[in-house]
């Protein structure tokens, strides 16, 4: 089962997690927002942007600990193991450090693969119509759930553009 990673967090130079999103394939959402991120440590853009665009999602609001419990368990539903395709280093990295906790060593169950989406994927003209295509007024990007859609609107739109293509290669 593919599922579809973004994270929204303070800053680039020491990221501390603010919102986190995961869009499977088979219609299952997970959103979360962080109350305990260093608000101080929010860059500008992070500010005026990715902060405006909290609390829109009842229920969303819990503790880094609470979101590794809450991830934990997300992860238990899945009918099958997940690969996890993100557009973006950091928030492979951002997940792992919530799903890990302070207290697990082992990945939830059903955490398989991922796939690192790189850059003449996410900057093909496919990819980046169907992506754009599904931002709105009410899930503009920077949001991570209107993001972690996106791309799975992108890789979908992309993947079955490049099907034929590689199958002739």
């Amino acid at each position: 089962m593919l599922v579809f990673l973004d994270t929204e967090f303070t800053n680039f130079v020491r990221p501390d997690l603010i919102s986190i999103a995961l869009v499977a394939e088979d219609g299952r959402e997970f959103y979360a927002e962080r109350t305990d991120y260093h608000r101080d440590a929010c860059s500008s853009f992070v500010r005026e942007t990715v902060l405006t665009l909290l609390d829109r999602v009842p229920g969303a609001l819990c503790s880094r600990a609470e979101l590794t419990l809450r991830l934990r368990d997300w992860f238990e539903t899945l009918p099958e193991p997940a690969t996890i395709i993100y557009d973006f280093e950091g928030d492979w990295l951002l997940l792992a450090d919530a799903y890990f906790g302070r207290y697990h060593r082992q990945p939830p169950a059903n955490v398989g693969d991922k796939l690192h989406l790189d850059g003449y994927a996410i900057t093909h003209p496919v990819f980046e119509r169907a992506q754009n295509h599904l931002y709105t007024q009410d899930w503009p990007p920077h949001h991570a759930l209107a993001d972690a859609r996106a791309l799975m609107a992108g890789y979908r739109a992309w993947h079955k553009f490049m099907q034929p293509i590689w199958s002739i290669q």
